[in-house]
């Protein structure tokens, strides 16, 4: 079946989100290995995926752990630090891809004001033709809801879909519905991926 649609993740596919990079810089390897054993920060930022509140439910978090009060509100506070720098060959595949007419879609875990936060940081975050984003959805992946979600706003059977993410379980759950997606392991993979499925030739996919 013919590609209609090519659909990216976000996070360590067109910007890097390394949170863990962030803290050891600013507080020591194992001060931060000591502060998430203690607080389950990526289940935070799951629930800020799921529509909670981005500084508020950060900052309530920060509040029931006052021995490390500060290092969690920078989640929020210092948050473009952790979700950088992008990676510049996935951003013009994306380009690329719609230079030639092909649409290109988002579909990312992310909270409804961080991403519209991002957006002011970002430019191309405002570019894909729809982005999909899991805090105005209420619900993530992988769970199946959010993939026939996709399906059913975008009109496009899921054989004619194609997806890139970093996770396998997200991959596993594409593929359950019958999308054509690729295990984002870094943007060369993704290029010949695009080729291979016809929708940019290899001079176009190159860096």
């Amino acid at each position: 079946m013919t590609i209609q649609a090519v659909i990216f993740d976000i996070g360590n596919v067109l910007i890097e989100w390394q949170p863990e990079r962030y803290y050891d810089r600013v507080m020591g390897e194992d001060r931060r290995r000591a502060m998430f054993a203690e607080v389950d920060l990526h289940g935070m930022n799951d629930r800020v995926d799921l529509g909670e509140g981005f500084r508020d439910f950060i900052y309530e978090v920060a509040d029931q752990h006052p021995d490390w009060r500060d290092e969690i509100r920078q989640w929020h506070d210092n948050w473009i630090e952790l979700a950088q720098p992008v990676i510049p060959h996935s951003l013009n595949l994306m380009k690329r891809l719609q230079a030639k007419g092909v649409p290109v879609f988002a579909l990312t875990n992310f909270g409804i004001e961080s991403f519209a936060y991002a957006q002011t940081q970002y430019a191309f975050l405002s570019d894909f033709d729809h982005a999909y984003v899991s805090g105005h959805m209420r619900v993530a992946k992988p769970d199946p809801e959010i993939y026939r979600m996709v399906e059913d706003h975008s009109g496009i059977a899921p054989g004619a879909l194609l997806f890139t993410d970093d996770r396998a379980d997200n991959i596993a759950a594409a593929k359950a519905r019958g999308w054509n997606a690729h295990l984002f392991q870094g943007p060369e993979g993704w290029a010949d991926c695009l080729v291979r499925h016809g929708v940019l030739t290899a001079e176009e996919a190159a860096a």
